[in-house]
């Protein structure tokens, strides 16, 4: 491997060995544990099918339905069979199922259509249970990125304090983070404090990319140039060392412009943010860089 490598662009030429590969699972294996997983959604999908006159009743059932988790599989179900066109998280909002109904009911499949191509499957449709499975992983590798991270940050500096969310809880807010911020709203993924615990050194995102190409790549990387603007901007403004730690990883690296993109991310502000995958964080991130 090269040497001297002191950008994230220095690692390009062999990108493939910076990168972490997550772990998945293997089909037809995973199909025993989404059949008994998802089997009770669909038993109830059926009741509440066979007891509906309509598409816009069937909605309405389900929004009924009292355990959150049901409720979104149930949703997730209405969707492949009822409206594709209609939007997962709206379907998701209880309270909004009438509302739904008014601005998308027109364009739900009829309700014998839906009956007579839920009944042409069988029961369990272990097709419909692999599909729902992928739902159930979407964001753990993010998650497992994060957890990973932080043992790593905390094994090389365990005087310094890192507040995060647990895996999937809801984002830290900057304005609870750094008093007055201009922008209170702001979600980030950590926040990296000085070792008294008093003052914010370090700002974070973290994402694990599978596969970004097209759209995707300005869409994530225009984020966080926004993301890092502002705070850096601030911080300027304001007198304070605040940095921006971007960790990211996996082979959506590797597609497309993504590794320019994170680069020039980077030489954007230059000593003030830094790009890491896993692998980089014990040679490129230093208590010194932290603390300038």
């Amino acid at each position: 491997m090269p040497t001297n490598l002191n950008s994230f662009a220095d690692y390009r030429e062999e990108g493939h060995h910076w990168i972490t590969l997550a772990s998945g699972e293997f089909y037809p294996d995973i199909l025993a544990d989404a059949v008994a997983l998802y089997e009770p959604v669909l038993v109830l999908f059926k009741k509440l099918l066979l007891t509906s006159e309509s598409s816009q009743r069937l909605l309405l059932q389900i929004a009924e339905v009292e355990s959150q988790w049901m409720r979104i599989q149930l949703c997730r179900v209405f969707r492949k069979y009822v409206s594709p066109a209609t939007p997962v998280e709206m379907l998701k909002k209880k309270r909004q199922a009438q509302q739904i109904n008014a601005q998308f009911g027109w364009d739900f499949r009829a309700i014998q259509e839906v009956q007579a191509a839920f009944m042409s499957r069988p029961l369990p449709d272990e097709a419909l249970c692999a599909i729902l499975w992928e739902y159930k992983s979407r964001g753990q590798k993010g998650y497992d990125l994060t957890d990973r991270f932080f043992i790593m940050f905390r094994a090389q500096f365990p005087d310094l304090y890192i507040d995060s969310p647990q895996r999937a809880g809801r984002d830290i807010r900057l304005g609870n983070a750094i008093k007055d911020y201009t922008n209170p709203d702001r979600p980030v993924d950590f926040v990296v404090y000085n070792a008294a615990g008093d003052q914010v050194i370090a700002i974070g995102l973290a994402r694990y990319d599978s596969d970004r190409g097209g759209a995707q790549e300005d869409d994530r990387t225009g984020g966080y140039k926004n993301c890092a603007n502002e705070v850096l901007n601030y911080a300027q403004k304001n007198g304070l060392g605040l940095k921006m730690l971007f960790i990211n990883d996996g082979p959506g690296l590797l597609l497309g412009s993504m590794w320019h993109d994170y680069a020039a991310l980077e030489q954007s502000w230059p000593g003030k943010i830094m790009v890491l995958t896993l692998r980089m964080v014990p040679g490129r991130l230093t208590r010194e860089w932290l603390e300038r």
